[in-house]
């Protein structure tokens, strides 16, 4: 039994992976908890959708203002110590909102710079994790890896929301807050146990520099599948974001208080566990182009289906889909871009996704959140959803590599 365990989940095998896995584990879930809370939070206070457009918005300024810089100073940093650095700092602000919370001086102005400042240093945060990973495992068992990564990030986000329901009815959005603060200590004590170095190839690292910034985007725009499937994500998540606007359908649509919002954050990333669970059962993935293109629509039409829902069993439904839909198509994009990205640009490639794959959700937020604010909610998801499918249809008949792709 043990041997066939192995030979299902090889990259378990692996003591440095193991504690990684637990790690981020952990601290996902205490990420996906202060999301639910300072969503809740603000429209507790304001009522408004237009607010939650606002905290999309902010979400992404430090995005596009700090990701280039950030990849370049992974590419030239210990990674490890990198993560050192956001770890801790992350906790501090968490604590912080605990405590502005606790003591009535929360405020949506002081909440939303507080998860700017977050964000700022997940920037750093991200690709010094996923720059790392290839370092943990071998090559041959890292498709295994990033399907394992998926399965845990989406039952962490399954966890995390519906505890933080649980903890927001019961002892108030502060409780939320502050165990998403020792979340991010659990990784810190995971990476000191890690034997892994976190240094970059020897002889490769390279100085920050503007010309460092210009190889990684040189680097990304010769390699059509990379940046072609960083469109993918940014189009795609920008019209099929719906997430800022569950606080409207859980308490004005279906009815709901914050045990509901929980589950109905939680619901896509059951979805999307149980198709992390295949995948790595499946191993090498067939016709891998197609795969891709058949999750991001089962990934629209689950949007659609939600936003015209009125009914919480079925909208939960939906939303499973769309997490179905979108943990096939991520993890395929993202051992295309891992394993077709050398070592020493790693970092550069990474932060230079993270504005696709970021961008697109935060400023569909924002999209979301004013076109909630004029013509409702559910119209808002359902042309969304609309806009998705239009998306998908346009990239894979204008860009021929996407489908025809077989082996990832």
């Amino acid at each position: 039994m043990i041997q066939a365990f192995r030979h299902r989940y090889p990259a378990l095998t692996y003591r440095d992976y193991q504690l990684q896995w637990i790690g981020q584990f952990v601290s996902n879930a205490g990420t996906q908890m202060q999301v639910v809370a300072i969503n809740w939070h603000l429209y507790e206070i304001t009522h408004s959708p237009y607010v939650l457009a606002i905290l999309g918005a902010s979400r992404i300024v430090p995005i596009i203002a700090f990701s280039l810089v950030g990849g370049a100073v992974v590419d030239a940093h210990n990674r490890k110590k990198i993560l050192y650095v956001t770890q801790i700092s992350q906790a501090v602000l968490a604590a912080v909102m605990a405590w502005l919370t606790w003591t009535h001086r929360a405020t949506p102005v002081n909440l939303i710079l507080a998860n700017v400042l977050l964000v700022a240093f997940y920037v750093l945060d991200s690709p010094a994790r996923q720059a790392l990973m290839p370092s943990l495992v071998k090559r041959e068992h890292f498709g295994n890896a990033v399907s394992l990564n998926v399965i845990g990030f989406n039952i962490s986000t399954v966890a995390g929301p519906a505890i933080a329901g649980f903890l927001i009815a019961a002892y108030g959005v502060g409780s939320a807050y502050a165990v998403d603060a020792v979340s991010f200590l659990v990784l810190l004590a995971a990476l000191f146990g890690i034997r892994a170095t976190g240094a970059i190839e020897s002889g490769k690292r390279q100085p920050i520099s503007l010309a460092a910034i210009h190889e990684g985007l040189l680097f990304v725009k010769s390699k059509t599948l990379i940046w072609s499937t960083m469109l993918l994500d940014f189009f795609v998540t920008f019209f099929g974001e719906a997430t800022v606007l569950l606080p409207v359908f859980a308490k004005d649509i279906l009815h709901g208080g914050p045990q509901l919002l929980g589950f109905l954050y939680a619901a896509p990333f059951i979805g999307a566990s149980v198709m992390g669970l295949i995948a790595s059962h499946m191993g090498k993935v067939m016709h891998t182009g197609k795969a891709l293109a058949i999750g991001i629509v089962f990934y629209a039409v689950g949007t659609i289906v939600f936003g015209l829902s009125k009914n919480a069993a079925l909208s939960l439904a939906a939303l499973m889909v769309i997490g179905a839909g979108d943990g096939m198509s991520a993890i395929i994009r993202n051992i295309i871009r891992q394993l077709s990205t050398p070592d020493h640009i790693r970092g550069r490639m990474t932060a230079i996704n993270m504005i696709f794959y970021t961008g697109g959700p935060r400023l569909g937020e924002v999209e979301a959140g004013i076109v909630a604010g004029l013509l409702g909610a559910p119209l808002s998801v359902v042309i969304g959803g609309i806009g998705t499918l239009i998306v998908v249809t346009i990239m894979f008949s204008r860009i021929p590599a996407l489908g025809s792709y077989k082996d990832a």
